[in-house]
């Protein structure tokens, strides 16, 4: 059986049909030619469909074992296609201490009256139990952006199906290398494609992958009608970009796991979240490369990561370069306040995103940082 690795490395490779060429060239047109008036060819539109875009879906939907996959936009027009499977004023569970542009997102369409947001612990599974009756959609996210918290999936996902609503998982943080939310249960697995898949920083996109036909052909027309799907150009850089997440993923991974225990070590450090023990140990392959830890104030928190060195501050993730910032005020400012408490975010925490720099330049920075508190 081909392993994931040799997959990734293999993803269009050979594909074009025309010339032969090894990497599948880019195809920009926006339209397509018909054969005749009552005959379209296989493409005929650029929103609609676009060779790179389907290869690198086809790609996606292999690695998360899906029967289909749609490309994005970006991750929030991913998390937006989902919702758009809803009735009117249908119920989503989310978690409490989600990403801040998905709390948004959900509490906007909630405000609209397009949806009725509920967000609950799902740390323990008895909350989503108790809210699960007469839901639609139950979403999750594992480990949690930033705090690493963890969500049984399987019981999760179990509870969904037995209460007739669809499941869906945001995996962005670990990516089918290391938790496979389909085999999990989920009926949808979703990321961003701007972070670990792409791997550079340079692109902006979203990917679902359903494990059914029938879910993917759903999401295929939502994406197409709101004109959700991504540009040939994103798609193309992708699947370039995918090619060596196996190489990046275990790079990463690897200085994470040093930069953890340095941080567990630090006596100014009290509190590291990082994704590798208890429940990670029975749905996840590997804890991945992001982490965040806690500093008693928000000032100290500030000189740490605007004196970081090779550390970048900014709010994104996943790229092979290391970024650090601090949640409270970059990626989950869009949360209200009361939100943010309730999902126990404050100043002092930081979340850092590892890339594959050396490792002991990583933790050389963050000694001398954590040396001006």
């Amino acid at each position: 059986m081909t392993t994931p690795t040799t997959k990734l490395v293999q993803s269009g490779i050979a594909w074009d049909p025309a010339y032969g060429a090894v990497v599948p060239p880019l195809y920009t047109s926006s339209t397509y030619v018909w054969p005749s008036t009552d005959e379209k060819g296989l493409y005929d539109y650029g929103r609609s469909n676009n060779p790179n875009r389907d290869l690198l879906a086809s790609a996606l939907a292999e690695l998360d074992g899906g029967a289909g996959a749609v490309v994005t936009n970006s991750g929030m027009a991913a998390i937006d296609l989902v919702l758009n499977l809803l009735p009117a004023g249908a119920k989503v569970i989310a978690p409490h201490d989600c990403y801040g542009g998905t709390h948004r997102l959900l509490s906007a369409r909630h405000a609209q009256g397009k949806i009725e947001a509920v967000f609950v612990d799902q740390g323990d599974a008895a909350n989503v139990a108790d809210v699960v009756d007469d839901a639609a959609l139950v979403m999750v996210e594992t480990p949690s952006n930033p705090l690493m918290r963890l969500t049984d999936v399987r019981a999760v996902c179990a509870l969904a199906r037995d209460a007739g609503a669809l499941s869906v998982v945001d995996n962005t943080f670990l990516t089918p290398l290391r938790q496979m939310p389909l085999d999990l249960g989920a009926d949808m697995a979703l990321q961003s494609t701007t972070k670990y898949l792409n791997g550079h920083s340079d692109v902006v996109g979203g990917v679902v992958v359903a494990k059914t036909e029938e879910l993917q052909e759903q999401l295929s027309w939502w994406a197409n009608a709101a004109g959700l799907t991504g540009s040939p150009f994103d798609a193309w850089q992708t699947l370039r970009g995918l090619r060596t997440l196996a190489l990046r993923m275990n790079a990463a991974e690897a200085n994470a796991k040093a930069i953890v225990a340095f941080l567990r070590d630090h006596p100014e450090v009290p509190t590291v979240h990082y994704a590798d023990a208890g429940l990670a140990t029975t749905q996840q392959s590997g804890p991945g490369a992001m982490l965040s830890f806690q500093l008693e104030t928000g000032k100290a928190a500030s000189r740490v990561m605007e004196n970081a060195g090779i550390f970048r501050l900014a709010a994104s993730l996943g790229g092979v370069e290391s970024l650090i910032c601090q949640p409270a005020t970059m990626t989950h400012r869009g949360m209200s306040p009361e939100a943010r408490a309730a999902a126990g975010l404050d100043d002092g925490l930081i979340r850092i995103s590892t890339g594959i720099e050396d490792q002991n330049d990583l933790i050389n920075a963050l000694e001398a940082a954590l040396a001006l508190i």
